[in-house]
């Protein structure tokens, strides 16, 4: 097996293993965090009918920072968006990455924004 086919399997049974763990519902959904080099993406899902509550991208934020602090200003972002819809609570699904830099940034944003977790 070469080696990005074994990175991506790795990426892949983290992901499975975390989101084993954690279900969205209606009044807690999961707000899940997707990572690419250039941006990066919060969505607020409910599991129990597979549906996006609301979502936020890189784009959507005025600031033109380094990459943590746009994930910090995401999560004040979903947070707002979230107050709109009337959910205060939510589960995290930092999926396959580790909760530090960019994905910790957008956890303490939405904390500050009022999301409780």
């Amino acid at each position: 097996m070469n080696k990005i086919k074994g990175k991506r399997q790795q990426q892949l049974s983290r992901h499975r293993r975390v989101r084993a763990k954690i279900a969205g519902t209606e009044l807690k959904p999961r707000l899940s965090v997707f990572r690419s080099n250039k941006g990066m993406f919060l969505q607020l899902i409910d599991d129990s009918t597979g549906t996006t509550i609301a979502s936020a991208g890189v784009k959507e934020v005025k600031k033109t920072a380094g990459k943590v602090d746009l994930g910090k200003e995401l999560g004040k972002l979903i947070a707002q968006k979230a107050k709109t819809k009337k959910v205060t609570k939510a589960v995290f699904d930092r999926g396959s990455y580790k909760y530090h830099g960019r994905v910790k940034a957008a956890a303490e944003g939405a904390r500050e924004g009022g999301l409780e977790f």
